[in-house]
């Protein structure tokens, strides 16, 4: 039983050493509240900050851009890809118009996109 409660901590130090070795890419959005949910899966994330800077999260690489490089950006990633899925995030202080040059740019070249919300209360 000893040998077996000394695998356990050895285990725990091991997990706890390299869960804090695991930088997270976040940032923080207060996301407008839906009780909707989706079941696809997104490729690509843009999220909008309430400062108007937009990162794109691409395959877990977080990279801040200006707006004129997203439109290349996505059409280079998905090229002629079939499942063409982005999520956007937008802080819920951001202006409609801001969010609405994003759905362009989705509808422009026939992009599938995700309005990412927070969980209703």
């Amino acid at each position: 039983m000893a040998s077996m409660t000394d695998i356990v901590f050895l285990l725990l130090i091991f997990f706890m050493i390299t869960s804090t070795l695991v930088a997270p890419n976040a940032l923080k959005l207060l996301l407008p509240q839906s009780n909707n949910q989706t079941a696809a899966k997104a490729i690509t994330t843009i999220s909008i900050t309430k400062d108007l800077r937009y990162y794109i999260n691409d395959q877990g690489a977080l990279k801040r851009v200006a707006f004129q490089e997203i439109e290349p950006f996505l059409q280079q990633r998905f090229g002629s890809s079939e499942e063409r899925y982005i999520s956007l995030h937008a802080d819920k202080s951001v202006p409609v118009e801001e969010v609405v040059k994003i759905m362009n740019i989705a509808r422009k070249h026939e992009f599938k996109l995700i309005l990412a919300t927070a969980p209703e209360k």
